[in-house]
């Protein structure tokens, strides 16, 4: 949850053990269309370093791939058949053979930096590649392919792109297709030089053109203070963050849910005040500690009976991250499991704000209730995190089980005002189906959500960190004590009207706010916290 543009460190050799984790949360990116009058094709040999068990060994590095010849001010293109070729050593080979390895799987992970004039910015070009066997003796040649982030000038002049730190990560095999060695490693290799020096690429003139989407006008330089671009090792996988800036000149264009910031904007996003969307902080009744986030939550809920959903709007959710540990025995997979806790959070109480939903009762009464979602226990969010050895493919299966009351605070039939009592609820929480009733009981809500990764490529799905979809099947129990002023009980109204089960839950987590190391955004990174540490992103609700 950190911002990545740290000082270079020294190439070392990572053998992967609880640490792998770290490849579920990564973020998606979509590329956009490169859209240039001609192209440039590159091709440049670039002296490395890596790092081995048995020590450090040279390695050549080619890069690949195709550029616009030149690019219009505020518009995103795209280089396209990019591929990383590697050259290990025989030495290095024979490190890996030495393990009992006769396969090799690659994936790439290259910095690009791309400067204009002060501004710098940074990018990772993930590339992967089948697996292909060792040779008895000889260097190997490992390549591979793989989309890129797009890049925006805001500005004209040229956009340099130059080669940084490469990280190359092997999951090694045997002859009978099992995992060899102690498990998957990542080598690091650094461009020669000391310091390690960035490697030169091709330059793209960026001219007049078309304003960035939007219609918004070109950003101003950047400040001569801007960050240069790190030739040293990457830092891998980052938790629920982009893969890099895509533009060395102003604001970052708009992502997924992240709402672009504006003029006069904080910079840690939209300020609470002018957002749709309830304060989310922790206080001095709610202290935080180094594991707490926070993130808002959205979505709805079908309700069978009146043939119709019910909108949440965005809430707030304070969380206590887990540590891994480790999982279940697995001869195929490396598995970590995290438990979590959390609490829904409005005005100091463990409930959501009141929303209002509209129905039409027996297809022809039109009834507004404004209704609570009340939390009666701990929420609690156990995730299994597993990576199979032989691609190191990764799926993380979430659930989210909440007790929750649904009260009804308000009601209105037809338009006419009835004074619901206080105590009008369900008489227990809301229920779904529990996949593991004996280490689970109790009436609760159950979501669930799953995250995957191929190696090399971004995440996709629900993660704890960055968000996503959960979804689930609820029981809404009968109501009691809806009694009005005048003596009229509505219990049997209610529970005719809303009660019964197999009504569909989908709701979209935000991307998380980690209090301990917030992530402000600045003119390359969208930000995830805001400057008073509520989360950055509301997400909008999905049907």
């Amino acid at each position: 949850m950190r911002d990545r543009r740290a000082a270079p460190r020294p190439p070392r050799v990572r053998a992967r053990g609880a640490a792998i984790a770290a490849f579920v949360v990564l973020a998606a990116m979509a590329p956009a269309a490169a859209s240039a009058a001609g192209t440039q094709e590159v091709a440049a040999e670039l002296p490395y370093t890596c790092t081995f068990p048995s020590g450090q060994r040279p390695a050549a590095v080619r890069v690949s791939a195709t550029f616009p010849d030149r690019a219009a001010a505020g518009e995103a293109f795209t280089p396209t058949d990019v591929t990383t070729t590697v050259v290990l050593p025989a030495e290095a080979v024979a490190d890996l053979t030495a393990a009992g390895a006769t396969t090799a799987r690659a994936a790439t992970r290259l910095t690009v930096g791309v400067t204009r004039n002060e501004a710098a910015a940074e990018a990772t070009w993930r590339g992967t590649a089948e697996p292909v066997a060792l040779p008895e003796s000889g260097p190997l040649t490992l390549t591979t392919m793989g989309d890129v982030p797009s890049v925006t000038g805001r500005g004209d002049g040229d956009l340099t792109f130059s080669a940084g730190a490469l990280a190359v990560d092997l999951a090694l095999g045997t002859a009978d297709g099992t995992p060899a060695g102690p498990g998957p490693l990542t080598v690091d290799c650094a461009p020669d030089g000391d310091p390690p020096a960035l490697q030169p690429l091709v330059t793209v003139p960026v001219g007049p053109g078309t304003p960035a989407p939007g219609g918004a006008p070109s950003s101003p330089d950047a400040s001569p203070g801007s960050p240069a671009p790190s030739a040293g090792p990457p830092d891998g996988p980052r938790d629920g963050s982009q893969d890099g800036p895509q533009e060395p000149e102003g604001p970052a264009e708009h992502q997924g849910d992240r709402a672009p910031r504006g003029e006069g904007d904080p910079p840690g996003g939209t300020a609470a005040a002018d957002r749709d969307a309830p304060p989310c902080r922790y206080d001095d009744e709610h202290p935080s500690t180094p594991s707490s986030l926070n993130a808002y939550v959205t979505g709805h809920t079908n309700v069978n009976k009146l043939k119709g959903a019910s909108l949440q709007p965005a809430f707030c959710m304070l969380i206590e991250q887990g540590n891994p540990v480790d999982g279940p025995p697995d001869p195929d997979h490396l598995v970590f499991d995290t438990a979590s806790r959390a609490d829904l959070h409005h005005e100091g109480r463990r409930r959501t704000p009141p929303f209002e939903s509209t129905f039409l009762t027996f297809d022809f009464v039109p009834v507004k209730a404004t209704m609570v979602l009340e939390q009666t226990g701990p929420v609690t969010i156990d995730a299994r995190i597993r990576m199979r050895l032989t691609d190191l493919r990764t799926t993380t299966d979430t659930y989210v089980r909440a007790p929750l009351l649904l009260r009804v605070t308000a009601l209105e039939v037809n338009g006419t005002p009835l004074a619901v009592a206080p105590g009008c609820r369900t008489t227990s929480p809301l229920t779904s189906p529990e996949p593991d009733p004996a280490a689970h009981p109790g009436d609760h809500l159950v979501l669930y959500g799953r995250g995957e990764q191929e190696l090399g490529l971004p995440a996709t799905g629900y993660l704890l960190l960055s968000g996503g979809t959960l979804t689930g099947e609820v029981t809404v129990p009968a109501f009691t004590g809806c009694g009005t002023a005048d003596g009229e009980n509505l219990d049997r109204l209610l529970t005719a009207s809303v009660s019964g089960p197999g009504n569909h839950v989908k709701q979209i987590q935000g991307q998380t706010c980690s209090i301990a190391n917030p992530v402000f955004g600045d003119e390359f990174n969208a930000p995830q916290c805001t400057e008073d540490l509520q989360p950055a992103v509301v997400p909008r609700p999905e049907r």
